[in-house]
Parts: C-alpha cells; structure tokens; sequence
C-alpha cells in the first residue's frame, strides 16, 4: 500500500480517536430518499444533525430572508456548546460552516455485503480491516457490514472475534455477514469446497458464540438438511438470514422467508433463474415486503438490462451492495479470496482453478453514479438503494444500540454521515461518518 493509502488509514484512524463534531453545511442540492431538495443546509451539534432546511430563493419569488432559519440554527447549536462548556453567553461564529458551491450532498452509503478493498480483505485482522474500511470509506461508503468468506469454522470464529474486538472504537463497523460455510456446494461460486457445512445446531452455537452479538446477516442455502431450522435459530439469535447461493426452488425460498429470512443475497448470481415454469428463489423474494434485495450494479454480476428491470421489482427494498473483494481500487493481476487464487482482468475477478465470478471491484461511488447516469434511475431512488434502505434492512435506520442515532437520512435526529458530491459525474468529494471528517 503506498504512502498516500496509508496516510488515509491513519487519517481515519486518528479521526475515530476524536470526539464527534459539530458544524454546518449550506448551499447543498440534497438528495436522498425523500427527494431533492436545492438550496439546502444542515446544522450538526456532536455528530447528529441537529437542524435541516432549505434556504429561499429569492430570485425566483422568495421573500423570506434567505439566511434567518439556517442562522437560528447555527446561534442554537453555538449556544448549546458554549452552555455546555460553561459559558454564559454563545460564542458567535465559532462553529464551522462550510459552503457547498451547489454540490450535491447525499447520506453516507452503506454497505451490507463488501469483502475488502485496497489489496486487503475483512478476513485480514485489524490492519487488513483498517485498510479495507479506508479504500471503501474514500468512496463514500461510511458503514458497512465487513463480509466474511467460507473458510474453516475456527477461523470463522476468530474473524468473527476480531471484527467484534474492533467494534467499539470504530462506529464505521457495523458488524459481520457470513457468506458462508452454509452454502449449496453447486452454488458455491468463490467458495471453497472443502469448507461447506450443513448449519447443524452446534455449529450454528459456534458461530453465534464467536460473534458476540456483532454478526448482523448470514447467507444461507435454504435447502441444506438444516437449512430451515438453522434459520430459525439465527432469527432467534436476532441475526438476519438471507437467502442466497443456493439452488432452492420456488416453494423452499418462501418458507425461507417465512421462517425468519429477510434478505435475498445478489439477486441473480449464485441461484436459479427466473424461468416461466421454475419461478426459483427470486419471485419469492420479490413478492414479499419484509425482503430486502441485494443487487450488485457494476454491469457485469447483472448486466444493463436486467439492472434496470430488476430495479423495479420491489421498488424501496433493493440494496445496492459491492461483493467487493481484495482487489477494489488496485490494478489487475493476481489476489486471493480466502486461501482460493484469483486473476482480476479489466477489473473483473475471476477464480484461476475454474474462472468463477469471485466477487467484484465495485465501490457503492460507481453503482450509484452508473446507476443514475447510464441507467437513468432517479437520482433520489438511486441513493436510497445504497442509503436507507440498506441501514432498514438492519433496523439501523431507527436508534438502535449499534449506531445511536439512526442512518440512512438527512434529517433531524439523524448520525451525521454526509457525502458531497460532483454535480458532474457524482464523484465523492468530501465525507463525514458521525460527525467525524474522513475526506
């Protein structure tokens, strides 16, 4: 890793040691699931957006002055710090504002399903993590879920220790996905062979047990022997099952869903197709609102076509996610994926042993970029896709114990995860994760 990667890990790492802060942003065009909103500001007090608005136009009609709410705002939050440092009075213009110049400012991305990035993986302990989280976190994406591969079930479980170790000092982290060991062995794509398991109740234990309460989502293979009741039992753990490399057909996805699972893994990849007479896993998966639909946007996993086909079957529950490994944001050549050689040519990763699909390069950045100008998606539904609706498959986009203030949104109440964007071509220029300057 070259100087400039390693001087934004310790950037990042340095901005987490700092306590959350307090600051403003105006002249925003913002974007986010609730639409898009121009002339836009917003007032954050200790890593929470404490005030949001729009400021008039008067040029187009306004008669109100432009900068009265937006500056009640900033006085409000000046006078609460200096109430809570002891002053008695405000100090005026000590909090930090920061014009936009029109860009556009989105929430941070999010995303549940990502392997690694910068040569590094999440399986790499807390250095590969930390390189990993920065190639990702200098792309906007300020929380993820860190993917774990299949790999031998005590090395799961120190994975699984070492993100959970990491945790507390690190709110970009929210937690572990297993892709894997419980995975169909003709649907393995990038999985070892050697290590898939049927989730037995006792090993389901092991895992449950590694993790401490940081495993967030785990793929499953719906079919296995035991697939149903271990889906039950990590429902029961307050772990969200999802559905994916699996070959299971129409009827066993939907008691998937109906025992506790509710998550579809990369719609497409490593399952059946849909087909007129073998509806498969994703019809089931599409029917039902309490799925959230994984979808990998980078052209290749699915291609133009059905991107945007698919994007409309289950409008507010498709997730952007990356499946993005090792190789994210470095040249070509040779990586690996667990102990599984991999070539990556032109950007695409493919297993050496058999040319299977082994993740992505994808960054959120790019799927929602392409998404928005080469699909022509609207730019608010785009962003919710790799925003809100990945934080409400977690129920992150609530208070909750793991974040605190809930993600997914600019409004009130809100983490203050912030993206400025190149009007242009959508390009991440600047990045705040809870509170806290990253880029």
């Amino acid at each position: 890793m070259d100087s400039t990667r390693t001087q934004a890990v310790e950037r990042i790492n340095d901005a987490f040691a700092q306590p959350a802060g307090s600051f403003a942003i105006r002249n925003a065009r913002k974007v986010d699931a609730r639409g898009v909103q121009d002339h836009y500001w917003l007032v954050v007090r200790n890593g929470v957006i404490a005030a949001e608005g729009a400021e008039i136009d008067v040029e187009v009609g306004g008669t109100e002055d432009m900068a009265g709410a937006f500056a009640k705002a900033v006085a409000a939050v000046e006078a609460g710090a200096s109430a809570a440092a002891g002053g008695p009075t405000s100090d005026p213009g000590s909090l930090p504002i920061i014009d936009a110049h029109g860009a556009i400012m989105t929430p941070g991305y999010v995303d549940i399903h990502a392997h690694g990035a910068w040569g590094a993986s999440f399986d790499d302990g807390p250095d590969g993590i930390a390189a990993a989280r920065a190639g990702h976190m200098m792309h906007g994406t300020t929380r993820q879920v860190l993917s774990l591969i299949t790999n031998p079930i005590d090395t799961i479980c120190e994975n699984l220790r070492t993100v959970r170790a990491l945790m507390p000092d690190r709110p970009d982290i929210l937690g572990t996905h297993l892709e894997g060991p419980f995975l169909a062995l003709e649907r393995k794509g990038a999985h070892d062979p050697e290590c898939l398991r049927d989730p037995v109740p006792e090993l389901v234990d092991q895992l449950l047990e590694a993790a401490d309460g940081c495993l967030r989502q785990i793929t499953i293979a719906p079919e296995l022997p035991h697939g149903i009741s271990a889906i039950r039992q990590f429902v029961e753990a307050g772990v969200r099952p999802a559905v994916g490399h699996c070959s299971a057909d129409y009827q066993t996805a939907k008691r998937a869903f109906d025992a506790g699972a509710t998550i579809m893994t990369h719609m497409f990849n490593a399952m059946n197709g849909l087909h007129h007479r073998k509806p498969g896993p994703i019809p089931a998966a599409v029917e039902d609102p309490r799925v959230t639909i994984e979808l990998i946007n980078d052209g290749f996993h699915v291609q133009d076509p059905m991107v945007a086909l698919s994007f409309g079957f289950a409008p507010h529950r498709t997730a952007f996610v990356t499946d993005a490994m090792a190789a994210t944001d470095c040249p070509d050549g040779h990586y690996l994926l667990g102990a599984l050689d991999v070539n990556v040519e032109h950007g695409h990763a493919r297993l050496v042993s058999n040319g299977a699909i082994a993740g992505s390069t994808l960054v959120l950045e790019r799927a929602v970029s392409r998404a928005v100008l080469d699909l022509g998606i609207d730019p608010a539904a785009a962003v919710e896709a790799a925003t809100l609706t990945p934080a409400r498959a977690f129920g992150f986009d609530r208070p909750n114990p793991v974040t605190g203030a809930p993600i997914g949104l600019l409004a009130t109440g809100y983490a203050a995860d912030i993206l400025l964007l190149d009007p242009t071509d959508w390009q991440v220029d600047a990045v705040w994760c809870a509170g806290r300057r990253m880029k």
